[in-house]
């Protein structure tokens, strides 16, 4: 059988995982991963993220040894280099096919299309498979054979194909008769240096590696939390989310385990049995349809706004402003504390992320791209397509999203989805003392309150008003 080359990219496991099987079905196989400092740089990845990556990397080379395939790491700053170091991989090493799975944003395509284009040069074969949705991206279509760009639509069309069959999970891989080879195995021994930051490092213990934790953590969801998810996923104060974002965006879980683990009492048929388990279903798959969004619009993956008429909204210039939304120094509470969590942890509770995204986009009017940039810098579960879909929503200016005129009123949500100002106390620390009347909007009621902490930058009402106005026009 013939030498083949498996390509991670954003899917760091070897369970569930559509091109490793295939590569294990088709040959011996060697692994490849290419580490790319300035292409991240470029996309604005956040330096939490890449230590999470690098870190998973060193379990899946673990996990990779154990079956007897060598993983070789290489440093390639810019994709448009990859295609040269893989085409010279295959010479070195007779590789007869690569393997890998598809990535739907507009430089991934690029890149994949220029590695096809000159391995066929080398008689080469370049194979791409579907993994990262439950329905293979451009096959989800309405009867006029166009993409939705409803998401009920979308929902009920997934809804019909997955009480058809649930997609199933790839068999486990078996172990491969070892390579005796040194020049991969000496190549496959490289590491790869990055220089983590103090604070980098406190962010690791939110955010422990490997498949067997995410697994777990996956399990403990579905056994503890989900019944309750619908009841209780806005309350950013309770431990009632998944938090599997960031496990999702890297591959070290699939959308297949989710899927599976979410019907697993149904023994693998497509049968809702409780509120908490549909809306979970339904959070899933916003992640498709943002995912086949992506693809379908290419437009969404050069920062320009789905509805072209939007792109012509005067937003405000403001660097003060978008400085104290940065640091959560608004002076709105329930932004200010979301704001911080993102910082301290790396992720925001999703309730809080549309607060705050709306409070920039529409109460400080200044432009969602600015948003869009610092959140993927900050994220851990950073992905193009949920934060781009995610603030083109909360924007107004996206698929299917929120109308203009629609705007939270932060001190509102706040009351509502943080009632006893619990989470406010927790990262907003000098306004734990104040009871729950006073903590939502601390100047309220006495401006002179004295406290180590800013008056509103934005009067909401007026605010509203000029959102409204600015989005008339």
């Amino acid at each position: 059988m013939s030498m083949q080359l498996i390509w991670f990219r954003q899917d760091l496991r070897i369970q569930d995982h559509a091109a490793l099987w295939h590569a294990t079905q088709a040959g011996s196989c060697v692994a490849f991963v290419a580490i790319s400092f300035g292409q991240w740089a470029l996309h604005d990845d956040a330096a939490v993220k890449i230590d999470f990556y690098l870190r998973q990397l060193q379990e899946l080379k673990k996990q990779l040894k154990n079956l007897n395939i060598p993983l070789l790491i290489q440093e390639v700053s810019f994709w448009k280099d990859i295609p040269e170091v893989i085409a010279k991989l295959t010479q070195k090493l007779d590789i007869e096919c690569i393997h890998a799975n598809i990535e739907v944003g507009v430089n991934e395509l690029k890149r994949d299309a220029e590695v096809q284009q000159l391995l066929e040069k080398y008689n080469k074969t370049f194979e791409l498979y579907h993994d990262r949705t439950l329905f293979p991206v451009g096959a989800v279509r309405n009867k006029t054979k166009q993409p939705y760009q409803v998401f009920s639509a979308f929902k009920k069309q997934c809804y019909e194909q997955l009480s058809l069959s649930l997609p199933q999970c790839y068999p486990q891989i078996e172990v491969q008769a070892d390579l005796q080879n040194h020049d991969i195995f000496e190549a496959s021994s490289l590491t790869v240096t990055y220089e983590y930051s103090e604070f980098v490092r406190k962010q690791q213990a939110y955010w422990p590696v490997s498949e067997e934790y995410a697994l777990t953590a996956l399990d403990d969801f579905i056994n503890d939390k989900v019944i309750n998810y619908q009841k209780e996923r806005d309350f950013p104060h309770l431990d009632s989310t998944s938090q599997l974002s960031p496990y999702l965006n890297l591959g070290i879980l699939s959308i297949r385990q989710c899927i599976q683990a979410l019907f697993r009492l149904q023994h693998g048929h497509f049968q809702i049995e409780q509120l908490g388990q549909q809306t979970w279903l339904d959070e899933l798959l916003w992640r498709e349809f943002y995912q086949h969004t992506l693809f379908d619009f290419p437009q969404l993956s050069k920062h320009y706004p789905f509805k072209a008429n939007t792109q012509s909204i005067q937003w405000r210039n403001a660097p003060e402003d978008l400085a104290a939304w940065q640091q959560g120094q608004t002076g709105i509470p329930i932004v200010d504390a979301g704001m911080r969590q993102l910082l301290e942890t790396g992720w925001m509770h999703n309730r809080v992320r549309m607060i705050t995204a709306m409070f920039l986009t529409k109460n400080l009017l200044i432009d969602w791209r600015l948003g869009e940039q610092w959140f993927m810098q900050h994220l851990v579960d950073g992905d193009l397509a949920a934060n781009n879909g995610g603030w083109q929503w909360c924007a107004s200016t996206g698929m299917d999203s929120v109308p203009y005129f629609r705007i939270f009123n932060p001190i509102t949500q706040s009351q509502k989805f943080d009632h006893n100002g619990d989470y406010i106390r927790q990262w907003v620390p000098e306004l734990a003392h104040l009871d729950a009347e006073i903590i939502h909007e601390p100047y309220n009621k006495n401006p002179d309150l004295s406290l180590n902490y800013p008056k509103p930058i934005a009067d909401l009402k007026q605010t509203r008003i000029r959102a409204i106005e600015a989005f008339k026009v």
